[in-house]
């Protein structure tokens, strides 16, 4: 049984009456459900040989970006290309 008391500076005080402590069970350890020669002993990391195989493939494209960027670079910071690139632009803005 839960009783509320109000304080002077507004909080609520809790009261708790007629409260009965009951005996709680005691965990029970984990207990493993293999024998202990079919269990793993290993780390995961050392049995899994695909470990790592995701983050070379994402080098592997983001040096492949890296490259196509410095390639357009290159091309779009010649003289002929930045013409047309300018004539383009200003027959779009009607200039």
């Amino acid at each position: 049984m839960n009783t509320i008391h109000n304080t002077s500076n507004g909080q609520e005080d809790h009261m708790e009456k007629n409260r009965t402590a009951t005996a709680s069970p005691q965990p029970q350890p984990l207990r493993h459900t293999q024998p202990q020669s079919q269990r793993r002993t290993q780390p995961r990391q050392i049995l899994d040989p695909e470990a790592g195989i995701a983050t070379a493939e994402f080098s592997i494209v983001t040096l492949a970006a890296v490259g196509f960027a410095g390639l357009l670079v290159t091309i779009l910071s010649g003289g002929q290309v930045k013409g047309m690139l300018m004539g383009l632009i200003s027959k779009a803005l009607g200039s």
